[in-house]
C-alpha cells in the first residue's frame, strides 16, 4: 500500500499544532505537510511547511501536486466569537475553502478528508443536556450556520462522489501547547493561565454557564480514530457527536483552587459572547460515535486540571 502524504491545512491553529506532532508520530515527519498563512515558529524544523492561503485555489492545487497529497485535514475556519465581527470573511473562508477540498478529493482521487464541524450547528431551540446525535438544528451565529451548512456539503459529496469524508463535532477544546483562536470556550484555556501567573482571572461567560469540553489529547485520539475506522464503520457523514466533560466556569475555578488555593474569579457583567454560549448544548450524547468506531473519552475535569497545571507550570518555569 502506497504511503499517504497528509496536508494539515491551518497547522498553526490551537488543534493544528497538536495534530500535525501527531501525525508525524504515526506517518513519519516528510509524510505531514503542514500549511497556513504563515510560516510558524513551530512544524518547520521537524517536516514540510507550505504558506498557503486555502482560498487561493491556484497555490491548493500547486501544493497538492508537489507533495502527492493523498489525504488532506482541513482546519482552516473562523471561529464562532471571530466569526461574529466580520460574518462576510467568515462565510467566504469556512464555505469555500470546504468546496476548493471537496472538489479536490475528486479531481486527485483523496483516500480521506477530515473536516471539523462544531456544537455550534445547534442552537437556541435545540434540546441543551444531553443534545442528541439527530435533533433540531437552528444555529443563531454565522459560524454555527456555515458549519451545518458543511455537514450538508460533506454528506452530499459522500452520497454523490464517494469523498470519504469524515467529521466530528468538537465541543470547546482545552490545550496547553497552543492559544485557542478566537472561540466562545476559549476560557477555558485563558483561566489555567491566569490561575499561574496571575491568581485571578476575570471570565466572560457567567458563573453557571455549563459547556461541553474536550481535552486536546481526547480530541486528537478522536479524531485520527475516526480517520483509522474502516469506511464500513463510519455511518455518518455530516458530523459526529464527541463529548468529554462538561462543566462551567464556577465548577473549573473550584477545581482549580484545590491546586492553586489563593486563585480568585470574577466575572463579567456582559459580553457578547455570552449569548453564544446561551444558545449552545450545556451536555452531549454521543453514542453514534461510541457505538460506530468506538469513541471514548478519558479524561475528567480532575485529571485534565492537573495535567494542564503540570505542564503550564513546567513552561511557566523555565
Amino acid at each position: 500500500m502506497a504511503t499517504e502524504k497528509i496536508l494539515v491545512v491551518g497547522s498553526s491553529g490551537q488543534i493544528g499544532t497538536e495534530l500535525v506532532a501527531e501525525l508525524r508520530t504515526i506517518f513519519g515527519a516528510s509524510n505531514v505537510i503542514a500549511s497556513d498563512l504563515r510560516e510558524p515558529f513551530s512544524h518547520g524544523s521537524d517536516g514540510p511547511f507550505e504558506v498557503l492561503d486555502i482560498l487561493d485555489h491556484n497555490r491548493f492545487t500547486e501544493v497538492v501536486k508537489k507533495h502527492g497529497v493523498t489525504q488532506v485535514y482541513l482546519l482552516a475556519a473562523l471561529l464562532s466569537a471571530s466569526a461574529e465581527k466580520d460574518h462576510h470573511f467568515a462565510w467566504k473562508l469556512n464555505m469555500e475553502s470546504l468546496y476548493t477540498v471537496l472538489d479536490a478529493a475528486i479531481d486527485f482521487k483523496f483516500s480521506k478528508v477530515f473536516w471539523p464541524s462544531s456544537i455550534a450547528v445547534f442552537g437556541p431551540t435545540t434540546p441543551r443536556d444531553l443534545t442528541p446525535q439527530y435533533t433540531v438544528m437552528e444555529p443563531n451565529t454565522i459560524y454555527g450556520i456555515t458549519k451545518q451548512v458543511g455537514e450538508r456539503l460533506c454528506e452530499y459529496y459522500y452520497n454523490k462522489f464517494k469523498v470519504d469524508v469524515r467529521s466530528i463535532r468538537y465541543p470547546g477544546l482545552i490545550g496547553w501547547k497552543s492559544a485557542p483562536g478566537g472561540g466562545t470556550t476559549d476560557y477555558a484555556v485563558h483561566i489555567y493561565h491566569a490561575a499561574l501567573k496571575e491568581k485571578y482571572y476575570n471570565c466572560f461567560l457567567s458563573a453557571n454557564t455549563k459547556l461541553p469540553m474536550l481535552y486536546m489529547p481526547d480530541a486528537l485520539r478522536a479524531t485520527i480514530s475516526l480517520m483509522d475506522a474502516p469506511a464500513e464503520k463510519v455511518k455518518i457523514r455530516g458530523s459526529y457527536n464527541v463529548a468529554g466533560i462538561s462543566f462551567s466556569p464556577k465548577e473549573i475555578a473550584e477545581n482549580i483552587q484545590q491546586y492553586v488555593p489563593d486563585f480568585k474569579m470574577a466575572y463579567a457583567d456582559s459580553d457578547p459572547r455570552q449569548a453564544i454560549a446561551d444558545s449552545w448544548p450545556r451536555s452531549i450524547n454521543d453514542s453514534e460515535a461510541r457505538a460506530d468506531w468506538g469513541w471514548h473519552h478519558k479524561y475528567d475535569l480532575d485529571a485534565m486540571t492537573k495535567d494542564m497545571l503540570e505542564n503550564l507550570q513546567e513552561a511557566v518555569t523555565k
